[in-house]
């Protein structure tokens, strides 16, 4: 499908995000001047039952895919999921070279090794602080804190403006990981001119600032320590300095810690490679730990958000092969839930209470903080908005809510213009005011079964019904002379329970029996219209019986 719009880069200083405006996860955006492109990440998000079956979503990169020949390459900001999780899946579409930090970098490779063009890739590392030029854009790093090591504020010039995308940030004064956020740099940027702000608004509804990682260490030392019981500490996998702190913390109660799950080895190789791992001793593996004693071990385990198939909810629903928790062991969630996670972590954490594991979450943990956010409360956006004084400020990656939320906090700095965007918004910031003047599509992606399906297609539509509706399969067999050669055959799926369904699917056969029988000698035997006919009956039927539009499939078969 050929996407167009009546807005090319020319002149124009253009801004399009395909993905993490409106919403948490999938970010995918667009610069766009003097007609080409530069893209600024490329994640994912995690399905909910709204999507049956799809475990994975990224927003579509049809728009950039038609322009990939001006796509002068993809910058990433950090090695978060959200961020560059996509391109396992979405860069044989773009083919551009990927321009990233040493950390980034090494964690993407690792990502790219279970894909079949891993060999093909160009990533090129940039150092922290670094540049590149892409022409017509210069790229210039700036170091910030966040809760992944390198992550960086883009500092995009252009002759039409400098633009900062500020990725995920935070301002920590003593991150235990990496330095201290670039705050030279910084001001440098406000006083040369800021055009826009393209900033994170995850934290715009919390007030004060988002809290330091060193105290987290200390506060789970305290907890730690208050426990007899086996303990498992469950935190995004890509908070390295966080794995450092359980690390240091279970070593300070006279305990050994373990990563349990795949994503934390890969993120310990990658941090490994890059001299981020800072532990007392080598980390346990799954299995040499189950042989550790209860009080003798802290689990760091993969899963917080409840996804799936990872560690932590296994071993709530009791089927991980190595690790078991029982009554007297604790389970400490240090992370909190991102929007629209919530019933999924409640499952994992329900199933683990019924085991008699004790749950301890940020809210409820007798010592605090045993969490802190990577995201800027807005005490620390206040302060990014006097160090850039932008002229423009577009809120994005969060939800409409904290978008409309760091809109006003930016009017209140006193930001002369803001614009909140949506996906596929094209928004020109320069010249002349800022404004959304056209829109592309902005659909999604889903990761099925090791293929990509478009979430507006029919596959998940039909599954939608299939789980609201059920499903009615019938059969007919048509000999030569326009009759019925036996009774119709009818399946029925998810409407009725299994003492029921046999009479209910007789009296269905009847049904299409008469539907076939009330059509005109011609009309039976022709194929399509006796599968019409009994379609719509069959339907009908089920809509009168059971006030259910079921999905219908009839196969006839003529001798």
């Amino acid at each position: 499908m050929t996407i167009s719009t009546s807005l090319e880069p020319d002149s124009e200083l253009i801004f399009l995000p395909l993905g993490g405006s409106g919403e948490i996860g999938m970010n995918m955006n667009l610069y766009g001047y003097a007609g080409k492109w530069l893209m600024v990440d490329c994640g994912i998000a995690f399905g909910d039952e709204r999507h049956p079956g799809i475990d994975i979503l990224m927003a579509d990169p049809g728009f950039i895919e038609e322009r990939r020949d001006d796509l002068v390459g993809l910058v990433l900001t950090h090695a978060h999921e959200d961020h560059l999780g996509a391109l396992p899946y979405l860069w044989p579409r773009l083919g551009c070279p990927i321009y990233a930090t040493p950390f980034t970098a090494a964690f993407l490779r690792l990502k790219l090794r279970e894909s079949d063009f891993a060999d093909r890739v160009e990533i090129i590392e940039l150092p922290l602080s670094g540049t590149v030029d892409l022409d017509p854009f210069s790229v210039e790093l700036v170091s910030m804190t966040h809760s992944v090591p390198e992550p960086s504020a883009l500092a995009i010039r252009t002759p039409a403006g400098l633009v900062v995308h500020s990725g995920d940030w935070k301002l920590d004064p003593d991150p235990l990981l990496g330095d201290v956020a670039d705050e030279g740099a910084l001001r440098r940027l406000g006083d040369e001119g800021v055009l826009a702000l393209i900033g994170d608004s995850t934290n715009a509804l919390e007030p004060g600032v988002s809290g330091s990682e060193a105290d987290v260490r200390r506060a789970l030392t305290e907890l730690i320590g208050q426990k007899t019981g086996r303990v498992a500490v469950t935190c995004f996998s890509s908070n390295v300095v966080r794995l450092n702190s359980v690390a240091h913390a279970a070593h300070a109660n006279g305990r050994h810690c373990a990563l349990v799950g795949r994503s934390l080895w890969r993120i310990h190789a990658a941090a490994t490679e890059t001299g981020y791992i800072d532990v007392p001793e080598p980390f346990l593996n799954e299995h040499d730990a189950g042989f550790m004693p209860n009080d003798k071990v802290v689990l760091v385990v993969a899963g917080s958000q409840g996804e799936p198939r990872s560690a932590m909810t296994r071993i709530a629903h009791g089927d991980h092969p190595d690790v078991v928790l029982e009554p007297g062991d604790c389970v400490i969630y240090s992370a909190r839930d991102i929007p629209g996670n919530e019933k999924a972590i409640g499952r994992v954490q329900n199933a683990l209470a019924a085991q008699g594991v004790e749950v301890i979450t940020p809210d409820e943990s007798p010592v605090k903080p045993i969490h802190v956010s990577g995201h800027p409360a807005i005490d620390e956006l206040t302060q990014l908005y006097q160090w850039l004084r932008p002229s423009i400020s577009i809120p994005v990656h969060g939800e409409m809510r904290h978008m409309k939320a760091h809109a006003a906090l930016a009017k209140s700095c006193q930001v002369p213009e803001t614009l909140i965007p949506g996906d596929g918004a094209i928004i020109r910031l320069a010249p002349g005011p800022v404004a959304a003047v056209d829109h592309v599509p902005a659909d999604r992606l889903g990761y099925d079964g090791g293929r990509l399906i478009a979430l507006t297609g029919d596959t998940l539509r039909t599954r939608h019904r299939l789980s609201f509706n059920g499903a009615i399969m019938a059969s007919l067999v048509i000999d030569p002379r326009g009759r019925l050669a036996a009774d119709p055959g009818v399946t029925m799926l998810g409407l009725e329970d299994e003492q029921a369904v046999e009479e209910a699917q007789a009296d269905l056969s009847d049904v299409a029996a008469e539907a076939f029988n009330d059509l005109p000698r011609n009309g039976r035997l022709d194929v399509e219209t006796v599968r019409e006919a009994v379609r719509r009956s069959l339907r009908r039927a089920v809509k009168r019986w059971y006030g259910k539009k079921p999905v219908t499939e009839v196969h006839v078969v003529a001798l």
